[in-house]
């Protein structure tokens, strides 16, 4: 198995990548830092920094941007220089596409970025004013204003630097910053957007820029789960996941952070804390493998699995008559967020989530290629630092599903994990299985 372009995960330059049964990932830049934006010059404030992100669950309504607003001040009135990120508040984004498309059958894309970004504007503004209120100074910035430089692709742009100085002007004023997620302004100056979960990746990157102590995602879970405790309910809240953990998880279907976000904070070692927006609690710390703590305390007694995590759809391509390097050029012109990459012999399969189907099929038909694709499977993986070091981890995954009696027709590894695609009809029960099978409940 080969997994190329992790949702458009930022990774490390310079690995390598093969087929047949070994992970890999497209690679691009990982963010730069202003020098000149480094924290702590002399005779500056001495006070450690912290970026909080709030999502759009989280600043949904008056009320709840005053609580996030209270957040912050007490983040402030602890000792730390606090940058706030914020999403737009609710459904607004939906509405502001929803819009779009009942003025145009096909919007342009800059002018949809320009559209889209408004919302995450307005909720910086509010939860500024909301700040004032409780006494204390803020000052809300666009993505732009507060140096996020992008590439120019329109609707799912890349950071490729930050520039904090604005940011840090302010802190050293004793302001609370707020930051407009979720975008920023390409290199020929134009408004982007980043694509799904864009603040998070706003958030990680801001909080690399300004050597931040960690960075907070404060969402409507209270953390990590062993799996999703809607579909298990005795699922077990993980207290603590390594990186390398999380972007399996992240990139299989757990929806609690984007994957471009965690490959940021892996690349600049950002400690991120995902806690919930409206009741207390430990949340879960993501963070360097070696430096995670278990419960018997040492890498040693690792947990030999974290979590299932799980995926009800994903569109899987069979294509016959293509080279690798033609075919998957043309599906990441085309910006088809590729994952599983399988061949044997001359067809190549592989699987991309459902909305970039429309573009595969444009980038495939333009190739003159024979192929198909199915809709009707899903994908469960199991994730797990341990799992290196254990053998018998697959024949017991395996043996599962074929008791349970659910048929898995693609399998793919890392690692850390195993991932089975599995008819989308069984995805729960597949979920269930395995969860007690490694008795991973509370």
């Amino acid at each position: 198995m080969v997994r190329s372009s992790w949702s458009g995960a930022i990774v490390r330059p310079g690995a390598s990548s093969k087929l047949a049964g070994v992970a890999a990932t497209e690679y691009e830049a990982v963010p730069a830092v202003d020098p000149d934006a480094r924290p702590t010059p002399p005779g500056a404030r001495s006070e450690s920094s912290v970026v909080m992100k709030f999502g759009g669950t989280s600043v949904a309504d008056p009320e709840k941007l005053k609580q996030v607003a209270a957040r912050l001040v007490g983040a402030r009135e602890a000792g730390y220089r606090v940058v706030g990120v914020l999403s737009a508040m609710g459904k607004t984004t939906d509405e502001l596409l929803q819009l779009a498309r009942e003025v145009s059958a096909s919007p342009d894309p800059r002018e949809l970025d320009m559209l889209v970004s408004v919302g995450e504007r307005i909720s910086c503004a509010l939860a500024a004013m909301a700040i004032v209120d409780l006494g204390h100074e803020a000052i809300s910035l666009t993505g732009s204003q507060a140096g996020i430089v992008t590439d120019t692709v329109h609707g799912k742009a890349k950071i490729v630097e930050v520039r904090a100085r604005r940011i840090h002007e302010a802190l050293d004023r004793g302001k609370i910053v707020l930051v407009a997620g979720f975008q920023g302004v390409s290199t020929a100056f134009e408004v982007t957007t980043l694509g799904r979960g864009g603040s998070d990746t706003t958030a990680v990157a801001l909080a690399a820029a300004l050597g931040a102590d960690h960075c907070e995602i404060y969402t409507d879970v209270r953390g990590v789960f062993s799996a999703d405790p809607r579909l298990v309910p005795d699922a077990r809240p993980l207290r603590h996941v390594s990186f390398d953990e999380m972007l399996e998880m992240a990139s299989s279907g757990a929806r609690v952070l984007a994957t471009r976000s965690i490959e940021v904070a892996r690349s600049h070692t950002v400690k991120l804390h995902v806690r919930s927006s409206f009741e207390e609690g430990i949340g879960t710390w993501i963070q360097e493998e070696d430096t995670v703590p278990s419960e018997k305390g040492g890498m040693l007694e690792k947990a030999l699995i974290s979590g299932v995590v799980h995926q009800r759809e994903e569109t899987v391509y069979h294509v016959d008559g293509a080279t690798r390097a033609r075919l998957f050029g043309a599906l990441a012109e085309a910006l088809v967020n590729v994952d599983t990459i399988v061949q044997t012999g001359e067809q190549i399969v592989f699987s991309a989530p459902p909305e970039d189907r429309a573009a595969a099929a444009r980038a495939l038909d333009a190739l003159g290629l024979t192929w198909s694709s199915r809709d009707d499977l899903g994908k469960v993986s199991l994730v797990g630092a341990g799992m290196k070091s254990h053998p018998g981890v697959a024949a017991k995954t395996f043996a599962t599903l074929e008791d349970a009696g659910i048929e898995s027709p693609i399998v793919s590894t890392s690692p850390i994990k195993i991932a089975c695609h599995v008819p989308t009809v069984d995805v729960d029960r597949a979920v269930r299985a395995l969860h007690e099978a490694f008795e991973l409940g509370r």
